[in-house]
């Protein structure tokens, strides 16, 4: 066995050994638990595993990195946020034990190479993650969870197909062996494409299949929201894009990718709750790096990579500062949240800076992906689209940042923070995105 794939079966197995402490302190073994997962994402950029089993390359382990970063992140932010959960709700050991599953599958799905057990692991998600959204078991949560299931399911079904078409294509579902054919142009082929652009689509955000997506962001616990956010739906876009390799159709996901971009700008405008108009500020970012993906040329592909790792670290800060609002206050409207600035400091701090990455303002490291996104459309003709793309992000820019500014702003509430734990989380995960952008900005310098 090479040390690259000891790295990934640990990356699986790990998570999975924190749940034999259920009955013994499993918070602090899932926080002990994605920390290690991080740092072995970390060597596994160094240390890949030979074609096999798993399929890892560059682009993979971007991926793997972001779903373990925000795994740890989610895993400590829940050790205060979780800690008081009433007991109507899911039961701690149980919430955790959720995390674990939903954390490796999403591991799985990225790692694996075949294209079925890809599809198995992304339907395993559903599972874990639909009962981390009636965590709370409220009536809201449970319509949530249930419209959830509905939906993606329905999806996963379509996603189902395309794997079943893409099998009767080329005989085997091995993705390094389907990928090293080069690229094919057969009308099944071309369904399949098509159709996983639905199936797993559903997952992506894509409209007009979104419609769980606000719902389960809004519903869910802040650190759950951050993980389907952050890492749930930019895996769907990995398998998403490993299917998408066989036939590249980019026309047909530019033009989705687009009016799904401007649907949630729209949406975005005139959301009364913070969480709902977060999950829409999701849904645009995820479109965006899809159109990224779809050009098919390394600056486009690069600037998906950028604002997608960029994206999953600013949206975590985002729900966790939300989260860190709803327990302050108690209250799910932006009109319900009034000066923050002067009793809450840091989540202030921290959702400004996120709202700010999560619209790709300067420089945080989504306004170089976006940029490069942008510059990818016009080099493959896509100017109609550019122009719907544009003008929707100078619209979602504005919903978001002054939605914020509203709750930040103006006259200071009663409300304190909620502790110093859940702010300096949500901080932390605010800066990051910052840290990319001038990450870029000097790497950029010192080649020019």
């Amino acid at each position: 066995m090479t040390p690259g794939t000891l790295i990934s079966i640990l990356l699986l197995l790990i998570p999975g050994m924190a749940a034999a402490f259920y009955l013994r302190n499993i918070r602090m073994a899932t926080v002990v638990a994605a920390s290690i997962d991080v740092v072995l994402s970390v060597m596994l950029f160094w240390i890949m595993p030979p074609q096999g089993f798993f399929f890892v390359d560059r682009t993979t382990d971007v991926f793997i990195i972001m779903i373990t970063s925000i795994y740890l992140l989610s895993s400590i932010y829940s050790l205060i946020y979780i800690s008081d959960q009433n007991a109507t709700g899911l039961k701690q050991p149980t919430y955790y034990l959720l995390m674990n599953l939903f954390a490796v599958s999403m591991l799985f799905s990225a790692q694996v190479n075949n294209y079925g057990l890809m599809w198995v692991g992304i339907e395993a998600t559903t599972i874990s993650s639909a009962l981390l959204i009636m965590t709370e078991k409220s009536e809201e949560s449970l319509e949530a969870t249930w419209r959830y299931i509905i939906i993606v399911s329905a999806g996963v079904t379509f996603a189902f197909i395309s794997i079943i078409l893409i099998y009767y294509s080329f005989g085997t579902l091995e993705v390094s062996t389907i990928l090293g054919l080069g690229t094919s142009n057969t009308l099944f082929v071309r369904v399949a494409v098509s159709i996983a652009l639905i199936g797993f689509g559903t997952k992506i955000g894509v409209f007009p299949v979104h419609t769980w997506l606000p719902d389960a962001h809004s519903e869910a616990p802040s650190p759950v929201s951050a993980m389907f956010s952050g890492v749930l739906l930019p895996t769907a876009l990995y398998v998403l894009y490993r299917i998408f390799q066989i036939d590249p159709l980019t026309s047909l996901f530019v033009w989705f990718g687009a009016v799904s971009i401007a649907a949630a700008s729209l949406f975005l405008g005139y959301q009364a709750r913070y969480k709902r108009m977060f999950a829409y500020s999701t849904m645009e970012n995820m479109n965006l790096a899809l159109i990224g993906i779809a050009t098919m040329n390394p600056i486009g592909i690069a600037g998906a990579l950028y604002l997608l790792i960029s994206h999953s670290f600013s949206k975590a800060g985002a729900f966790y500062s939300s989260g860190s609002v709803l327990r302050s206050t108690g209250k799910k409207d932006v009109a319900g949240v009034k000066g923050m600035a002067k009793k809450m400091p840091v989540t202030s701090a921290a959702l400004l800076m996120s709202s700010l990455g999560v619209s790709g303002t300067p420089p945080f490291g989504t306004f170089f992906g976006e940029i490069l996104i942008l510059y990818s459309m016009v080099l493959v003709n896509a100017i109609p689209q550019f122009i719907v793309v544009v003008i929707s992000l100078v619209f979602a820019f504005v919903g978001i940042n002054l939605n914020v500014s509203r709750m930040i702003f103006g006259s200071p509430g009663d409300d304190g923070e909620p502790g110093r734990l859940m702010p300096a989380v949500a901080l932390v995960a605010s800066i990051v995105p910052l840290a990319i952008g001038v990450f870029f900005m000097v790497v950029n310098n010192a080649v020019l």
